[in-house]
C-alpha cells in the first residue's frame, strides 16, 4: 500500500526519522562489522601463528597482529609469535570459561614457538620468554596493557643469565617482569615497586637504574616478591604456564579498563570490537650497548629493525 503525507504529518515524520537514526547509530557498531566476511568467518579459528594471518584481517587479529603477519609474509625480520583473536576477547567478556576452550591451542602455539626459536618455555638452561600485548582493530595507543619478560622465575633467570652472559641484565629483566605482572594482573600499586627501586639506588649512592649491579638487583627481586606477597597474600607465581594464562586474561580485561573505555567514547570506537592478544618471543633491546629493538606496526612502510 502507498500512503500520501501532508504537511501536518511533518512532526510525526521527524520523530520517526529521528528515532530510526538514533536506533541505527546504536546498532551500527555491531551490524556494520558483519558486512565483512572476515567477521563472519572468525569464529572458526581462535589462534593464528604470525605466518598464518593476513594484513587485511585487522578486525580479527587486531591492527598490531595483522601488520606483524604482513611483515612476516613480506620477509621482514619479526620475532616468532601467535595471536589470540578478538573473537576470544568478546567471548571472554561474556564467559571467562572460553579460556578452557582455547588453552590447548595456546599450548600448541607455544610448542611451535619453542620449535621456531630453539628455546624451551620454562627451560632452566635456554628459556623462551614472551611478551603479551594488546592489539585492537583500531589503534588505541597506551590505553591497554602489556607484559614483558614473561616466563621468568628463579630457575629460568639463571638460564637467561648463562645464555646472555650478563647476570645483571637477567635480574633486571626479572625485577621488571615482577613489577609489570604484579601491577597489570593483580593490580599491585606500581609505586610500591618504584619506592623499593629508589631506595636501592639511594642506598648504593647512584642516580640511574643501569648503575645498579647484579648483586643488588638480586636482592631487589627478593624485595619485589615480598611486596607482591604483602599486596596479594600470595607468592609470586613461578609456573610459566600460570603466568601466561593470567597475563592473557589480564590483557583481555584491559579492553574495559576506564582509560580504554574513555578513549573509545571520545574517538567513537565501538565497544564491541574487543582486543586481540599478541604473544611474541622476546627480543631484548637492553642486553648491551650494541643491542636495540624497534617495533613499528601501524604502517607497513615503517620497518621493524632487530639487531
Amino acid at each position: 500500500e502507498i500512503y500520501t503525507l501532508s504537511l501536518h504529518d511533518a512532526l510525526p515524520i521527524s520523530i520517526v526519522v529521528g528515532a530510526t537514526f538514533a536506533l541505527s547509530e546504536i546498532m551500527r557498531p555491531r551490524w556494520a562489522h558483519f558486512q565483512d566476511k572476515e567477521w563472519c568467518d572468525m569464529a572458526e579459528k581462535f589462534i593464528y601463528n604470525l605466518k598464518e594471518g593476513k594484513g587485511d584481517q585487522k578486525l580479527l587479529l587486531g591492527g598490531k597482529g595483522a601488520n606483524l603477519c604482513q611483515m612476516v609474509q613480506s620477509g621482514l625480520p619479526v620475532p616468532p609469535g601467535f595471536i589470540l583473536t578478538t573473537e576470544v576477547c568478546r567471548r571472554y567478556m561474556q564467559d571467562p570459561g572460553i579460556m578452557d576452550t582455547v588453552w590447548d591451542g595456546v599450548k600448541e602455539a607455544v610448542k611451535a614457538l619453542e620449535k621456531e626459536t630453539g628455546k624451551g618455555f620454562g627451560d632452566g638452561k635456554n628459556p623462551l620468554l614472551v611478551s603479551v600485548r594488546s592489539g585492537a582493530p583500531i589503534s588505541m595507543p597506551g590505553m591497554m596493557e602489556t607484559i614483558l619478560n614473561l616466563g621468568l622465575n628463579d630457575e629460568t633467570v639463571e638460564g637467561l643469565a648463562s645464555v646472555s652472559g650478563n647476570r645483571r641484565f637477567a635480574f633486571d629483566s626479572y625485577r621488571r617482569f615482577i613489577q609489570m605482572f604484579g601491577n597489570v594482573v593483580d593490580e599491585v600499586n606500581a609505586d610500591r615497586f618504584e619506592s623499593a627501586l629508589a631506595a636501592c639506588r639511594n642506598g648504593l649512592g647512584v642516580s640511574q637504574d643501569f648503575e645498579i649491579p647484579a648483586e643488588a638487583l638480586e636482592k631487589l627481586v627478593a624485595e619485589y616478591r615480598k611486596i607482591y606477597k604483602e599486596a596479594t597474600g600470595k607468592d609470586f607465581p613461578t609456573d610459566p604456564w600460570e603466568q601466561l594464562r593470567r597475563a592473557i586474561e589480564a590483557v583481555f580485561r584491559s579492553w574495559n579498563i576506564p582509560r580504554a573505555v574513555t578513549y573509545r567514547k571520545i574517538n567513537r570506537i565501538s565497544d564491541d570490537l574487543g582486543t586481540a592478544v599478541n604473544v611474541i618471543s622476546m627480543i631484548f633491546g637492553n642486553l648491551g650497548d650494541d643491542c636495540r629493538s624497534e617495533e613499528h606496526t601501524s604502517e607497513l612502510q615503517s620497518p621493524i629493525v632487530i639487531s
